[in-house]
């Protein structure tokens, strides 16, 4: 059993069990494995162990794997924070983008869906923990784009995304995450057909499972530490 096996197998217990405590069914939370500055050949081997779904942050390197891996029928989500001149090569290449926080950048990607694609499922990604450094829509302002990109071609709006703020208390992150949960529960309440929350990483799945996620994000504890220069 190789390394990314184990750990692959390792994470699926700890999202089950996580689930269980949460009285959820496990599923109901995807697992995505975020191969960011990780080479093609670990998502090989991820993908040879039965994981298919891969998020990656930088355009250029998650189309090059894409394209390498053309033949293993994986799905690509997309991440990282998005740039407008980047927009075309992300919606001619993955089948997600989590990470949408403006107008600008889901109407590009719906003019530039080629029309022999699927619709490109996206996530409209929420600054919850009010970081001048973290990209994302404010919580109050979510809704409203929220509803501008349901209107958009080419595009299936699917829920929201979170990168809250690092924060080793179990309580805490909970807290965090909650008023995501709580929005997306109003949004659909209000009825918005969404279906996804995109919260959760190696450290805090547990927290984030426990408030809703049906998604959660996974990289460090599937592949390793990064270098710092990738992290």
């Amino acid at each position: 059993m190789t390394t990314i096996t184990a750990n692959l197998q390792a994470i699926h217990t700890r999202i089950a069990s996580a689930a269980r405590q949460s009285c959820r069914n496990p599923d109901d939370i995807t697992l995505l494995a975020v191969s960011k500055t990780w080479p093609a050949e670990s998502v090989r081997a991820a993908a040879a162990a039965g994981q298919r779904r891969f998020g990656e942050n930088y355009v250029q390197e998650g189309v090059g794997k894409a394209t390498e891996l053309s033949g293993l029928g994986l799905e690509w989500h997309f991440i990282g924070p998005l740039q407008s001149n980047k927009t075309r090569a992300v919606a001619e290449t993955f089948a997600w983008v989590h990470s949408v926080d403006r107008l600008k950048i889901a109407e590009r990607l719906a003019e530039q869906r080629p029309e022999a694609l699927p619709p490109l499922q996206v996530c409209v990604q929420v600054n919850v923990s009010n970081e001048a450094s973290k990209h994302g829509v404010p919580l109050d302002a979510a809704g409203a784009l929220m509803m501008q990109i349901a209107r958009l071609p080419r595009l299936r709006l699917r829920g929201l995304m979170a990168i809250p703020a690092p924060n080793p208390d179990y309580e805490a992150q909970r807290r965090a995450l909650r008023p995501v949960r709580e929005l997306f529960e109003r949004l659909r309440a209000d009825g918005l057909a969404i279906d996804t929350l995109s919260m959760g990483m190696s450290h805090d799945l547990e927290a984030a499972i426990a408030e809703g996620a049906t998604l959660v994000r996974v990289g460090t504890a599937i592949f390793g530490e990064r270098s710092k220069a990738g992290a």
